[in-house]
């Protein structure tokens, strides 16, 4: 067991509450995600350590069983547990709370199968992890690891693909997982026959207990991985390449499988899920997969008609305006929207807006005037039928 797990406060880590909710801990990291990642401080090394404890703190804080593990192992140290007495320098527990001696690796030494490992069950999952010494988890699932990052609307709209700097827990690279020195190979238990359970009959009862051979794992490591300890996992920084898809709206999750937490001894790796957050565009809006635009037009484009060039994802096409175009209309331009899965894309819809003039100089004040007195000569009255008018 590495016993500088139970000595980090990962709420603390995250400046939140022992009470915090699921949401309150996402936010929390996301914020100090931001504000302390490797590319935003670039060369501080303090930042950097600090985005790996806040890496790791959410990691166990954001998984619910592991949380769940972590809370009750903290409140058992904090009440005395395992005893009055200190942990003795061999790795015994010195007399006070039992008689004689106890060995911490009894406690925490992964009980498998059966359930009926003590403490191996509730912490063994949690706490043989990333330490020094012999592991003492049998193998399992890496759990699902969550990050995000940020596009242009343009890119969300047409797909790309984004590098992803992530630090936390990774497939050894010496060991490949498996935990045993390169050229060596972890060996089936021969007591427990892999199982990392002992069963025993007494009387009309019978019992299962973790392997004290193999500690629960089902398998003996003679000689462990230098850089990962037995473990299979280490804490390291890596770049992922991720493929946003065409169309992808703000908030969407992309699911990347088997690129979360490396699993424990040579187990699956969890998921990576990617939260996109989407900036807003100068010119274009959204609309499920149609695209939405403003266009400024003259009051006399509007009456005489034109064809005026609007921009697209991939360049311009001309949109034509029919004369007595009403102020406010939306015209439809098919397929020039956002690309769907199915190969197609949605709409451009594309809303006429006339835009005033602060100011005219003086022939072309004349000639408004003019055209004002010819437009109520012609008895056009813009207000007819209006409020009862």
């Amino acid at each position: 067991m590495n016993r500088e797990w139970l000595e980090k406060d990962f709420y603390k880590e995250l400046g939140v509450s022992s009470s915090a909710s699921a949401d309150d801990v996402k936010k929390a990291y996301r914020k100090l995600a931001r504000d302390l990642h490797p590319d935003k401080n670039p060369g501080d090394a303090a930042a950097e350590e600090r985005f790996k404890a806040v890496s790791e703190a959410h990691a166990v804080l954001s998984d619910p069983e592991k949380r769940k593990e972590y809370d009750e192992a903290r409140r058992l140290f904090a009440s005395g547990g395992f005893g009055r007495g200190g942990f003795a320098p061999g790795g015994g527990y010195a007399p006070g709370g039992f008689n004689g001696e106890f060995n911490l690796g009894d406690i925490f030494g992964g009980a498998a199968g059966g359930g009926d490992g003590g403490l191996g069950d509730l912490l063994g999952g949690l706490f043989n992890r990333g330490g020094g010494g012999r592991a003492s988890s049998r193998p399992r699932r890496g759990s699902d690891v969550e990050t995000e990052t940020t596009l242009g609307f343009r890119e969300a709209a047409q797909g790309v693909t984004v590098p992803l700097r992530m630090t936390s827990p990774s497939p050894c690279t010496t060991c490949h997982g498996s935990g045993a020195k390169p050229g060596t190979s972890p060996r089936v238990c021969p007591h427990c026959n892999g199982t990392g359970v002992i069963s025993r009959n007494q009387g009309a009862f019978g019992f299962s207990e973790p392997c004290e051979d193999c500690r629960g794992t089902g398998s003996i490591i003679d000689d462990p991985c230098v850089d990962c300890h037995g473990t299979g996992i280490q804490n390291r920084t890596r770049t992922i390449t991720v493929r946003v898809p065409p169309g992808v709206r703000d908030g969407q999750r992309i699911r990347l499988a088997g690129q979360g937490e490396a699993g424990l001894r040579g187990a699956p790796a969890g998921d990576l899920f990617v939260t996109v957050h989407v900036s807003n565009d100068k010119v274009f809006g959204r609309t499920g997969d149609d695209l939405t635009l403003v266009l400024p037009v003259s009051y006399s484009e509007l009456v005489l008609g034109t064809t005026v060039s609007v921009p697209t994802l991939d360049g311009r096409v001309g949109v034509k305006v029919p004369a007595g175009t009403a102020d406010g209309r939306t015209l439809r331009v098919r397929g020039r929207g956002v690309p769907k899965r199915d190969g197609t894309s949605g709409d451009l819809l594309v809303t006429v807006k006339v835009a005033v003039p602060q100011k005219l100089d003086d022939e072309a004040t004349e000639a408004l005037r003019h055209y004002a007195e010819a437009e109520k000569a012609g008895g056009f009255d813009p207000r007819a039928g209006w409020a009862g008018a």
